[in-house]
């Protein structure tokens, strides 16, 4: 594993396919552009019908090969089932992030117990899942996450947190507002700056602008901040024992694109490439311990219609699957 980690964030590209359409499918077509609310140019409608039925057609190869035992987690045609591979990766941007030696880490310790099942969402450290829409914001909701956790910790009182005041304010400290940001350098803009606002007082907009934070709305503040050691076994401890963790993963499969339910295993993840930020919310398993069917379970920001309701599991104890213990990192408070 490489000593430095990239991270960057995941958006939406534009399909540049173009092909006859089956005529058969014009009605479930026509249903799923009005559920995810799509609208197309006459220039479009064509690419992006094509790009949809190769997506369909994937998705119900894979769907099929679950129901054979063959898969672990099922797909569906989401709000992204009209982008294509290519564009999905092209969008996404790897940037190097600081190097360990400025990396402070929790300390490897014995701990004589943790439980075989954690949800923080059950303990009330979790606000409802949020949609990044079309701005690069992941990190910035996945650090909200992880502070909002850590202060209901310490005052007992859940608040949303602003994605939208990281995204206008830390580019002086590394973020590049919509386009990409590393939850490293937005923990640092909350530090330095002195506070957060609420999303009540500094709402989402979904576009980068000018930065309008007031100190008298500050909402959380952060004396420092943790790097996790680059391990499961860590990890599994820092979730039990802290709470809520803000982690990278790879994300930049079309299985992760368009990702239903069940635990998430994708041959082809990168454990190294960081591309994508979640909250780490928890960890369990399915069936018997013994089977092998460990996951971690992570709050993603592409809405509730995403997954399994904004969630995911994704496989654990699988050689630090897509990454998810390579870049874990939670604030002190």
């Amino acid at each position: 594993m490489t000593l430095d980690v990239f991270l960057a964030t995941l958006c939406l590209g534009v399909a540049t396919a173009a092909s006859s359409s089956d005529p058969s499918l014009d009605s479930e077509w026509q249903e799923w552009k009005i559920k995810y609310g799509k609208n197309y140019s006459p220039e479009e409608e064509g690419q992006k019908r094509t790009v949809w039925e190769e997506n369909l057609n994937l998705v119900k190869q894979h769907n099929a090969e679950y129901n054979q035992g063959m898969k672990s987690f099922t797909m569906e045609m989401n709000a992204f089932g009209d982008m294509t591979g290519e564009d999905f990766r092209k969008m996404m941007t790897d940037i190097p992030a600081q190097t360990r030696r400025e990396r402070k880490s929790i300390q490897s310790r014995t701990v004589s117990y943790v439980p075989k099942f954690v949800d923080w969402r059950r303990r009330g450290y979790v606000t409802p899942v949020k949609i990044q829409g079309r701005c690069n914001s992941c990190w910035a909701f996945s650090v909200a996450g992880a502070l909002e956790g850590q202060m209901f910790r310490k005052t007992g009182r859940l608040v949303s947190l602003s994605p939208q005041n990281l995204v206008d304010c830390s580019r002086p400290e590394g973020n590049l507002g919509c386009y990409k940001g590393n939850t490293y350098y937005a923990l640092k803009y909350v530090q330095h700056n002195g506070g957060l606002e609420a999303e009540a007082t500094y709402p989402y907009e979904a576009k980068e602008g000018p930065c309008r934070y007031s100190p008298e709305n500050s909402a959380a503040r952060v004396r420092g901040f943790m790097f996790v050691p680059m391990n499961e076994k860590a990890l599994m401890h820092a979730v039990a024992t802290v709470g809520p963790i803000s982690v990278g993963i790879n994300a930049g499969h079309e299985s992760f694109k368009l990702y239903k339910g069940g635990i998430y295993y994708e041959p082809n993840c990168s454990s190294d490439v960081i591309n994508h930020s979640a909250l780490l919310v928890g960890y369990g398993y399915e069936g018997r311990e013994s089977d092998g069917r460990k996951y971690w379970l992570i709050k993603n920001s592409h809405g509730k219609r995403w997954g399994m309701n904004g969630y995911m599991k994704i496989a654990r104890d699988r050689n630090n699957h897509c990454g998810i213990a390579t870049y874990a990192i939670y604030p002190r408070v």
